[in-house]
């Protein structure tokens, strides 16, 4: 049935993020499934848990399997508890992945900061959606627009992901990683933090930067992010 793709949300959004990637490989007759990891989308009202997590990503992954090789792609919070996935010492059946927006590693005080500044704005009148709307209005292109915060936005399991990141060892994990790997990240994304580092240790890893995008990077320029899709498949394909 050709390569099975699995996509993987980055935190507070939800498997509706990935609208335009499910068109494209709908209709490229790729089979797709987005999930919702817990507290997030139509699981909002789930504890967020790294076990959860993990076993959502599994679930997804070993179905998958028993229909064709997989790609895994994961955005953000989605691509760091992936590399954590697919790096495992068990060999999960993944077969190519791609790590979208999150080379940092989510420890001390780059995590600290950030978790202060989202719990300043949550406090916010409104959670400060007023202000989340605005720069998305003004970032996102309309194919797209909608669809990012169609499944709500997951402002309660925000700071409880966030910290149970903190435990993950990506440099381990990347260590371990020997299925093709793409790190696509937005030219501004703040979390290109420790690319360099990334690359060096996954050293069969490509890096791809998509020029004027930030961290959102799949829904600020969707098309060149099916290209890359596109890459990846073809890659598998033809192996």
């Amino acid at each position: 049935m050709g390569v099975q793709v699995v996509l993987v949300h980055g935190i507070r959004t939800s498997a509706t993020m990935w609208r335009a990637q499910q068109e494209y490989l709908r209709a490229r007759g790729n089979p797709v499934v987005a999930v919702d990891l817990p507290g997030h989308g139509t699981r909002m009202a789930e504890t967020f848990t790294l076990d959860a997590a993990f076993a959502t990503i599994d679930d997804a992954v070993r179905d998958a399997a028993t229909r064709g090789p997989v790609l895994l792609v994961g955005h953000s919070m989605g691509g760091l508890l992936s590399i954590d996935y697919v790096g495992r010492e068990d060999r999960p059946p993944v077969d190519a992945f791609i790590a979208a927006s999150c080379t940092a590693i989510p420890r001390g005080v780059g995590l600290a900061t950030y978790r202060v500044l989202a719990r300043g704005f949550d406090s916010l009148p409104d959670r400060g959606m007023w202000l989340t709307n605005r720069v998305l209005d003004r970032t996102l292109p309309l194919e797209t627009r909608a669809d990012f915060g169609a499944g709500g936005y997951a402002f309660d399991a925000q700071d409880t992901a966030l910290r149970s990141l903190s435990v993950l060892d990506l440099l381990a994990a990347l260590r371990r990683i020997d299925v093709p790997l793409w790190f696509i990240n937005g030219q501004f994304d703040q979390l290109r933090a420790n690319e360099q580092l990334f690359l060096r240790i996954a050293t069969d890893a490509e890096l791809i930067v998509v020029p004027r995008t930030s961290h959102l990077v799949t829904a600020m320029r969707p098309r060149v992010f099916n290209a890359l899709l596109e890459l990846a498949i073809t890659t598998l394909e033809q192996t």
